[in-house]
């Protein structure tokens, strides 16, 4: 994979973007076929973060107290995201919270996802579970101790990509797959895929 991509995850204070707030931002670059940079930071929302999310991510009110505000946090990661094309598990929650945080700040991102969920689904099909670590698992990516942290997430997300990405090229028989053909591919139906991305690649 020749182009570069960020791998991004959030950590929130619940689900609903625009209503919830993000408490951490974590980005990992790739840059021809390697990951080069990381970003993460944690980010204080201005208000209690529920007790389930604290057991859930291991992220404590006596953290955040700490950590900037999270405005300046998502201007920061906005910097760092630049116009580069973004990648996540499950990227309509990231894109959603990213979408919501950014237009507090007035400015945008590409909004052209890589999805490594959907692409899973349709390179590794009949799995039993596609969560992050299951993928993973499955692929032989290492799981960190400390799942539910953005940037361990992002690290692994970055990681089962690199993956997906060498066994399609595999499958395919071709010398390089860049971004473009796999943002074509996640939107292929998965009963027809093998099919469609031979007609592609000879395309």
């Amino acid at each position: 994979m020749h182009d570069t991509l960020i791998v991004i995850d959030f950590e929130t204070t619940g689900l609903y973007a625009g209503q919830d707030r993000v408490i951490e931002a974590a980005g990992v670059v790739i840059e021809g076929g390697e990951i080069t940079r990381t970003f993460q930071s944690l980010a204080n929302p201005g208000f209690r973060i529920p007790r389930f999310i604290e057991s859930f991510t291991g992220i404590s009110n006596a953290m955040v107290a700490k950590a900037p505000p999270v405005k300046e946090v998502m201007a920061q990661f906005a910097d760092f995201l630049g116009n580069h094309r973004l990648v996540a598990h499950n990227a309509n929650f990231d894109r959603a919270f990213l979408g919501a945080e950014l237009a507090l700040l007035r400015r945008k991102v590409r909004e052209d996802f890589l999805c490594t969920l959907l692409l899973s689904r349709r390179i590794e099909r009949g799995l039993p579970s596609y969560k992050l670590e299951q993928v993973a698992r499955h692929l032989g990516v290492a799981i960190p101790k400390q799942t539910h942290r953005a940037l361990a997430d992002a690290e692994m997300a970055a990681r089962v990509l690199l993956q997906l990405s060498a066994r399609l090229q595999q499958r395919l028989g071709v010398q390089q797959i860049d971004s473009d053909l796999l943002l074509r591919a996640q939107a292929i139906a998965p009963a027809s895929f093998e099919k469609r991305m031979a007609r592609l690649v000879e395309g």
